[in-house]
């Protein structure tokens, strides 16, 4: 991602991504301005300029920032030795457990998909996202090659996220359980939809 050049004193940097994660998962970016940020960390609104140019180029790093520990963790995942299978296993019981941890995180990706806004989501497509969704493509594309593997990669995304995001409504569902909000169970159900229905396609 193009950043300006400004101080990246790490001790400075964390502060201010700590608290600005929050304030921009709960009100989304038009809701949240610089004054907000550095009121909350406790500086100056000069001095949080002199790290960040503007509140777009903020609001990038923090999701950057909150993606940047799922990413590594996923891209471990994906290099790991193993069938086909049991690598879409793997990567769903970690993808689960990372975005089950973090709600901030969610509410981020959910408020950008709701903003709409392009210049944003081409940036974030391109530069936080872009490395781990090859890897899921080229997964899935190995698993099932009769399939679209992008519109493949997207559900396997999809899958995961819908069943963390419908967590408070399900409780009042028909049949719903205590034991569906548990990422362990969400990631076994959807490996198991995945291995014996939907990568059929085609066939």
């Amino acid at each position: 991602m193009a950043r300006a050049k400004f101080s990246t004193s790490p001790e400075a940097l964390n502060a201010i991504l700590r608290e600005a994660i929050p304030l921009f998962s709960q009100s989304g970016f038009s809701g949240v301005s610089m004054r907000h940020v550095a009121k909350a960390v406790g500086i100056s609104v000069a001095t949080l300029y002199h790290h960040f140019p503007n509140k777009q180029n903020l609001y990038l790093r923090c999701i950057e920032e909150a993606f940047a520990v799922k990413a590594e963790g996923l891209s471990e995942v994906l290099s790991q030795p193993g069938t086909l299978e049991e690598q879409l296993q793997l990567f769903i019981q970690r993808f689960t457990n990372l975005m089950s941890e973090d709600s901030h995180f969610r509410r981020l990706l959910q408020r950008e998909l709701l903003d709409g806004d392009e210049t944003r989501l081409r940036v974030l497509a391109r530069d936080v996202f872009q490395t781990q969704f090859k890897g899921i493509i080229d997964l899935v594309n190995r698993l099932a090659p009769q399939c679209d593997s992008h519109l493949m990669a997207i559900s396997v995304v999809g899958l995961v996220l819908f069943h963390l995001e419908s967590t408070p409504i399900r409780q009042f569902l028909p049949g719903g359980r205590a034991e569906h909000n548990d990422p362990e169970i969400i990631a076994t159900h959807v490996t198991q939809l995945l291995m014996k229905g939907v990568f059929k396609c085609g066939d």
